[in-house]
């Protein structure tokens, strides 16, 4: 999850233990992903880093790709695209090459999380033709590398991305995975790839049933994402951890990102507890309706700094312009051309700062907490209820990652025994959290 919720130790705990973490290098500032590169790379176990699509801040994911490259990092997780970019296409041809028996190497590998069939279709086929000739016009890649990556797909895997927390098109798990695997199965067919196709299966996955459902689907993979902010290796607060082991089903709803405000994207957050979701709605109602921050009406924006920002707008704006003069000045040169992307800029400023007040713990801004969160994690907190996962400082993430999975095993063979008239008893489709120490005595 963004801004290091997935951060550097979640990441390496999962790798010690046999699984995939991906760094969430979303929303952080590029000195704080290039130190956790420098933290992961090379230190022995598997890892990935997030590259978000940033279509407010272009020169922002083209510098993180290029730090990818340059660092040698060999598996990014592409999520929130909405078409392709050259900067996928940069990071996945890079260092392409052919083995004297023919084999095509490709160093450089894409997980892509999709909810959508028609995105789906683009990451599972060959890098856009245009795009690589945009390369080899730039010198990044030579006409013999176009030629390869011709042959290969721009993603072998694609996570078919469930209703989730943060963005999210929330669809369900059950109609969008056999979708997302029909649409590989239909392009390894077309394409005649020399590797497999894959899909995984992500979001509302927090309990060994729902693995066990995606694996009976065929999921090559799951990922999970709400239930691992509630781990004591996550990159955010203690009492954040709280509120999400509090959290139920329908606690969560869905707000303005930060990133694609003016788009009108949404993403899903816990309602319970916090006033974020209310405010951010309110604050893309008054953009939607008004010009300017001058034209909004004088009680409209006397409530607005005295509860949101708890500061002037001109304050607020005066922050937000040096902030992006270091960023992006080019965002500032709009602005002071443009009284509405001013304006829209200001209310990114507290859809920004809510998730850091979240992430940092801020008491003082309790209300305004903005959690990233999905149904998923109330799920969980249902099934670990009195057992030892209940506490959230008992919740490490190789603990529940191997929980999920072991559950799902046991659940599968009793399913296959209930399949052939066997009865069971009941707390035989519950599989109770187990100690970490006790599933490796099972395995071993």
């Amino acid at each position: 999850m963004a801004k290091g919720i997935s951060s550097v130790a979640m990441v390496e705990e999962l790798g010690r233990s046999g699984m995939l973490g991906f760094f969430g290098a979303a929303g952080l500032p590029f000195s704080a992903v290039e130190t956790a590169v420098d933290l992961l790379t090379g230190a022995g176990f598997p890892c990935g880093f997030n590259l978000i699509h940033s279509p407010q801040e272009p020169d922002l994911e083209k510098a993180l790709t290029g730090l990818y490259i340059r660092k040698g990092v060999r598996l990014v997780e592409a999520s929130a695209f909405l078409a392709l970019t050259l900067n996928l296409v940069r990071y996945r041809t890079h260092g392409i090459h052919r083995l004297p028996d023919g084999t095509i190497v490709v160093p450089n590998r894409i997980i892509a999380k999709v909810s959508r069939e028609e995105l789906a279709e683009k990451f599972f086929s060959p890098p856009p033709e245009k795009l690589l000739q945009e390369l080899v016009a730039e010198g990044a890649i030579t006409v013999e590398q176009a030629e390869l990556a011709g042959q290969i797909p721009l993603a072998q895997d694609i996570t078919a991305e469930a209703d989730s927390g943060g963005h999210t098109d929330n669809r369900p798990a059950l109609a969008l995975f056999p979708t997302i695997q029909s649409v590989a199965l239909r392009m390894q067919s077309k394409y005649g790839y020399a590797v497999r196709l894959r899909a995984g299966l992500g979001g509302g996955i927090a309990t060994p049933a729902a693995a066990a459902a995606a694996f009976a689907m065929g999921a090559a993979y799951i990922m999970t994402g709400s239930v691992n902010q509630a781990c004591i290796e996550s990159g955010t607060s203690d009492v954040v951890r709280q509120m999400l082991a509090e959290t139920r089903q329908a606690d969560v709803c869905m707000a303005p990102a930060a990133d694609m405000f003016e788009m009108g994207i949404t993403v899903q957050v816990m309602k319970r507890g916090t006033m974020f979701p209310m405010r951010a709605a309110k604050l893309y109602e008054l953009y939607r309706a008004h010009d300017s921050l001058n034209d909004i009406p004088a009680a409209e924006r006397d409530k607005l700094e005295k509860t949101f920002f708890q500061a002037s707008l001109n304050d607020i704006w005066q922050n937000t312009r040096s902030f992006f003069l270091e960023r992006d000045p080019r965002q500032v040169e709009r602005a002071e051309r443009d009284p509405k992307h001013l304006m829209a800029l200001v209310f990114r400023w507290y859809l920004g700062q809510a998730a850091h007040w979240a992430k940092d713990g801020d008491s003082s801004r309790k209300i305004d907490y903005q959690v990233w969160c999905g149904p998923a994690m109330g799920a969980f907190n249902e099934w670990a209820k009195g057992s030892f996962l209940e506490a959230p400082a008992r919740r490490t993430v190789s603990t529940v990652a191997m929980n999920i999975l072991f559950g799902a095993a046991v659940l599968t063979r009793a399913n296959i025994l209930r399949y052939q008239g066997i009865l069971l008893p009941a707390e035989t489709t519950h599989a109770k959290p187990l100690e970490y120490t006790q599933i490796k005595e099972y395995l071993s």
